[in-house]
Parts: C-alpha cells; sequence; structure tokens
C-alpha cells in the first residue's frame, strides 16, 4: 500500500538524517539520499493526506506574519557562574559536599548559541520556544523544523521537554558572512549573532538554508518512558537513543578536582570546535539529589558554569592603517600576521588614536599583545619591548589624508587627525555607511562594498542620493542580480519612516550621538521644531549645554544642511514621531547597559527605558541607577561594583518591566 511506502521512507530518511547530521556518519549515499527523498515528495503530492508534521518533507518553511509569546509549562533557570577556580571548588562543591556528601560531576561544554525549549507528544515533535525570560518565550516552531539536527520524529513514542542551544557551526557562519560580502549585504559579528538572525526569521525558508544545528543537555520526561534515568549522564545517553544530537565531549567526573581538569583542558582545546563555547557547565550527576538541593530565585543550586578567561596573544604588526571615517576622523589600524584569537582569525585590530599609538609606542615590525574588548573586538595592548623593538624606527602620524592627500588639521581640545576635505571620497562613501547602519537608519543589505560600487560610479555620492536610487542602478553593480537589486531597493523605501532620532543620529551633528539624538527626538518631537530652537532652548535640554547646543544649532543653519532637508523632505523622508512614555515608572532614573543581553538588544532595551521614563548613558558614575550586565559585560561592571551601584540581571530587568 502507498501508505506502507510512505513510512517506510519517512523512517529511513530520519534515520539517514540521524546518521549525518547528529552522529556525523552517513549511512548512505547522497544519491540514495536523493532518491528516496523525491520518491517520498512525489507520493505525498500524490496522497496529500498521507503528509503528516514528522515528515521530513516538512523542513522546508513558511512563512509567518509574527512570533507568538508562549508560557513555558516549566521554567527555564539561568545559570550562576564563576571565573575562579577556587570560587568553583570551594564555594559551590564544599557546600554540595557538606550537605550530600561527594558527588559525581557532570561537565559539559557552555554552547554559545540560543537556548530552546523542544515538545514531543508520543515522539512527535509540536512545539519549539525561545527561552524569552525563562517563563514565557515565543513560539518558533516552523523555524525550527528546518533544523535537522532537530528531530521530527523520536525513536521511541516518549513524550518529553527537551533543552538545548542552537548554533551556527564556525564553517557555516563563514560561509554565510563571505555570502553576503558578495552581495554587498551586512556581515554577522560572530556565528551567535548569525544564529539569532537566523533562527528568528518570519520566513522559515530563510531559516532552513542556513547551516543550524543543536546541541541538547537536559530532558524532562512526562510519559511513555519505561525506566527514567536516575542521573544526568544517564539522561543524556537516553536523549541521544531517541535521536538527538548530545554534545560528544560530555565527561562524568568523581569530583570537583576532576571537573577542574577538564575545565584547563577545554579552555586550551576550545579553539580546535567547528562551534563557540564560552565555558564549561558542571552539574551534580544524581537527579534525587539534584530535587533536594532545588533553586534559588534565578538558578539550580546544583549547576554552575565556569566562564573561560579571555585570552590574550601575540603577533607581529605588519603594518598600521590610516583609516577616515565619516567625519574625517583619521583612525590608526593595526594590520597583523594573522593570527587564531578567542576562536576566530584576527588581522586587524584596533590602536585608537595617534596617542594611544604613541603611549604603546608602537612600530611597524613590532610583536605585540592582542585581546579582545568584551571578547570581541581586538584591539593591541602591549609591545614586547626587546632588542628588536628599539631597533625598529618610531612611528610617525600621517601629514596627509590617506584617501585625498589633503592636508590634515587638529580640531581644538581633540586629540584626533583630521580630513576637512568636503569631498574627500573616503570620507563620504564612510558618512554613507554610518547612514545605513543599524544605529542610524538600518538600511539592511548595503554594505561597504555596494556604497563603494554607487560612489565610483556616480550614483550616490552624499546619503540623499540613496533616495534617488532605482532598481536598474541597483542592477548596473557586480555581483547583483534582480533580487538583491530588489531587496536592496525596498531596505531603502522602508527607511523613509524610521524615529526622528534615527535621522538625528545618521546627521552625525557635532557631539551628538545616538543618545543625545533619542533625548533631543522626545523634548521636541518633530525635525521642524528641533530645526526652530535657539540656543537657549537647546542647552536647557538634560545633557546637552551650551556647548554641544551651540553645536546643534549651527549645524541646522548651514546651508548645505538646509537643501539637504528640503532634499529630504521632498524624497519623502518623513521621520516618525517619538514613541509615547507608556508609564513614569522610571522617571528620574539612569540606566547602563553592558554586555550581551539573551532577549533583547541592547537598543531595544533603551528604547523600553525611555518609553518608561527613564534615561541610559553610556558611562557609569555615582549618578548612576541601575547597571543591566549581561553576558561578558566588561569594565562597566566593575566600576559599577567599586561605586556600590545597583546591578541587575537581565531577568532582575525583564521583571521590573512587567
Amino acid at each position: 500500500m502507498v501508505i506502507d511506502r510512505i513510512n517506510f521512507l519517512k523512517d529511513e530518511i530520519n534515520k539517514a538524517n540521524y546518521k549525518y547530521y547528529v552522529e556525523d556518519n552517513p549511512s548512505i549515499s547522497d544519491y540514495e539520499y536523493d532518491k528516496m527523498f523525491a520518491e517520498l515528495k512525489k507520493l505525498e503530492s500524490e496522497n496529500p493526506l498521507f503528509v503528516t508534521p514528522d515528515s521530513p518533507t516538512q523542513r522546508v518553511g513558511s512563512i509567518s506574519e509574527k512570533f507568538f509569546p508562549y508560557k513555558h509549562k516549566y521554567r527555564l533557570y539561568s545559570l550562576d557562574n564563576t571565573y575562579n577556580y577556587e570560587d568553583l571548588e570551594l564555594d559551590w562543591y564544599k557546600k554540595i559536599v557538606k550537605e550530600y556528601g561527594e558527588q559525581e560531576l557532570v561537565c559539559e561544554l557552555k554552547i554559545d548559541g540560543l537556548a530552546m525549549a523542544l515538545t514531543y507528544e508520543n515522539g512527535i515533535f509540536v512545539r519549539g520556544v525561545t527561552r524569552g525570560d525563562g517563563i514565557t518565550g515565543e513560539d518558533i516552531t516552523n523555524n525550527l523544523k528546518t533544523v535537522k539536527a532537530i528531530p521530527l520524529k523520536l525513536f521511541e513514542p516518549v513524550s518529553v521537554e527537551v533543552r538545548g542551544e542552537v548554533y551556527m557551526p564556525k564553517e557555516a557562519f563563514e560561509k554565510l558572512n563571505k555570502e553576503n560580502l558578495a552581495k554587498g549585504e551586512k556581515l554577522f559579528a560572530n556565528p551567535r549573532n548569525a544564529a539569532a538572525g537566523s533562527i528568528r526569521q518570519l520566513d522559515s525558508k530563510i531559516t532552513a538554508q542556513r547551516d543550524l544545528s543543536m546541541f541538547c543537555y537536559t530532558a524532562i520526561f512526562t510519559g511513555g518512558v519505561k525506566d527514567v534515568p536516575k542521573t544526568h549522564f544517564e539522561s543524556l545517553k537516553y536523549l541521544k537513543k531517541l535521536g538527538f544530537k548530545v554534545n560528544p565531549n560530555i565527561r562524568l567526573c568523581k569530583n570537583a578536582k576532576e571537573a577542574i581538569e577538564y575545565c584547563k583542558e577545554w579552555d586550551e582545546k576550545r579553539f580546535s570546535l567547528d562551534y563557540a563555547t564560552d565555558g564549561v557547565v558542571i552539574k551534580v550527576n544524581d537527579t534525587l539529589v539534584q530535587q533536594e538541593m532545588g533553586f534559588t530565585s534565578r538558578a539550580p543550586k546544583w549547576a554552575t558554569a565556569f566562564k573561560f578567561p579571555p585570552e590574550e596573544v601575540t603577533t607581529k604588526l605588519l603594518a598600521i592603517e590610516e583609516s577616515v571615517g565619516k567625519t574625517g576622523a583619521i583612525t590608526p589600524v593595526a594590520i597583523l600576521e594573522p593570527v587564531q584569537l578567542g576562536g576566530s582569525t584576527v588581522a586587524r585590530a584596533s590602536l585608537h588614536n595617534f596617542d594611544e599609538v604613541g603611549r604603546l609606542d608602537v612600530r611597524i615590525g613590532d610583536r605585540v599583545y592582542i585581546k579582545k574588548a568584551a571578547e570581541i573586538i581586538p584591539k593591541v595592548v602591549k609591545v614586547i619591548e626587546d632588542e628588536t623593538h628599539y631597533n625598529l624606527p618610531e612611528y610617525t602620524p600621517p601629514e596627509f589624508c590617506p584617501s585625498c592627500h589633503s592636508k590634515l588639521t587638529t580640531h581644538e581640545d581633540e586629540v584626533n587627525l583630521y580630513c576637512d576635505n568636503p569631498d574627500c571620497h573616503a570620507k563620504r562613501c564612510a558618512k554613507i555607511e554610518y547612514w545605513v547602519s543599524k544605529d542610524a537608519m538600518d538600511i539592511d543589505k548595503i554594505g561597504p562594498s555596494i556604497i563603494e560600487q554607487l560612489y565610483t560610479k556616480g550614483f550616490a555620492k552624499t546619503p540623499v542620493d540613496l533616495y534617488k536610487l532605482t532598481m536598474q542602478d541597483f542592477m548596473q553593480l557586480d555581483m547583483v542580480k534582480e533580487k538583491s537589486a530588489f531587496n536592496m531597493y525596498t531596505a531603502i523605501q522602508e527607511s523613509k519612516n524610521r524615529p526622528l532620532a534615527r535621522l538625528l543620529t545618521a546627521f552625525t551633528i557635532r557631539n551628538v550621538g545616538k543618545e543625545t539624538a533619542g533625548v533631543l527626538a522626545n523634548e521636541f518631537g518633530t525635525l521642524e521644531n528641533l530645526q526652530n530652537a535657539s540656543v537657549e532652548e537647546l542647552s536647557k535640554v538634560e545633557g546637552v549645554g551650551e556647548i554641544i547646543a551651540q553645536d546643534i544649532y549651527n549645524f541646522f543653519r548651514k546651508y548645505e544642511i538646509i537643501q539637504m532637508l528640503a532634499e529630504l523632505k521632498e524624497l519623502g523622508i518623513e521621520p516618525a514621531p517619538p514613541a509615547q512614555n507608556v508609564s513614569d515608572k522610571f522617571k528620574g532614573q539612569t540606566f547602563v547597559l553592558t554586555g550581551t543581553l539573551q532577549n533583547m538588544t541592547r537598543d531595544e532595551a533603551s528604547e523600553i527605558i525611555k518609553q518608561m521614563g527613564g534615561k541610559t548613558s553610556s558611562s557609569v558614575s555615582k549618578n548612576t541607577s541601575f547597571v543591566i550586565a549581561g553576558e561578558k559585560a566588561g569594565s562597566k561592571l566593575d566600576k559599577a561594583e567599586k561605586l556600590g551601584v545597583i546591578i541587575l540581571t537581565e531577568d532582575d530587568f525583564l521583571n521590573m518591566i512587567k
């Protein structure tokens, strides 16, 4: 019968997927797989009544209008963490031993991905939900169905909720960025960001094209299991038996000393992996002891995370490149002999400004120490002062612009060198790049290579020119086809009604960043009101003052700016007014955000704070009310602790805004 053949094909394809995507051990050839898949599709198209949710053909994806909130049946907790081996052994483990005796521990690599909860009923995948705030997440079932490491049907008909981390392998990340670069689209900063951007696509067909995977790390069994595992380690083995992908580097340890050895081992080996890991999760193995220990308000008492320390490596400085920014500021960039740092190849690093170059006494040919600031941006931190260093010629800052060769100048009370030529090629391109950036008008799909082509071909010399472009203009660019041209054209059109704060940010007014732009937008409401404001009115705005007020006033009275604003209006750019405050809950309070948030971007959190009457700042001071510390929080967190500022976790903040 047809149904028997369909079921046979589904089972065989599911087995093949498991061998390929979970065990990394293909059992059949691509030709055999494709042949079975094609036959299944044909039979299902001829017999649509026999199509079921667990069929491999249902991984293709669909389009959703939005994601809907879903309250977790079982809360997803956070984890306490430490960077210190002594804290791990003498604080966390010693307390456990004191009350429960020596305990076996399970060590698992902490995957730098996105936490998910998968629900199966009688062996069939029915729902996938993001972690959210641990209590409520978003239902992204259709997107998760496209991830081939997630089984649609288990090998046993059990009911279970499985938690794990969705991630993007490094190879897939590099491939995606290479494709985006060729298309002139924005690049992802790291694999986690790429995974987050992929898994939350409204069109799950796009998700299906991204090579996402998932490691599962715990389960709550609710039915159909004959012998429920009595230890965490046995539970993980059973998950693998059911068809889930479990990290192969898990280790059962007798005590904290063995767990520490595991941490030390993987601190050295982690960069050889094809996925990002930022630490080790350590759990008590005995599930009965887990139950007795229970939870704090935010985390399990029976588990903790050891976070790997930031890495610092040495390499050779090959050259110092002078980069021209949107304001004409010249920034020195270190060109390095490529080296592995934090799991990626680093060939460039920040030198900040020429005063910093002088302070470090960096010379071309030096061996230098580099590290990642907040584990993201590589920077030069120190020079190796040996005999070679002192035999190298001292570095001399440039006198002329590297792009247009104009004489460089300094501005009052600033350390930077500037190119003041308004027609400088690099400066004009940088202005357009900033205009389309996420902090400004957030015009997706248009990257530096596209901007360079638009400028060189004479299609766009200024940000205003972007709004004059046609589909045909984009089609004349290298490597741009009709679909990409349409996407870029559409992204520009959609930016015409961005909030006023974004437009003000895009203007790059002297001393006006996105924070001040937001304050000005809220204070004046419309672009016209801001244009007509006097220096006195501007200076009364909190955080502005007389100097910045004068800069804003002067900006709007420049002939070229008046002309630009008239053009923008004629082209249909009508900024949306600021959102009205939903409450005064945070009135008079100042927040500083640091680190990476799991459930929202820092910009989104800032917007929520402002809508509730609060303010945000980029620096911590004695006037700071709260610091919201996400993952990999840096020096701002240290300063907050020294000043006694209240520190909030992301969960704390989410509870505050309920």
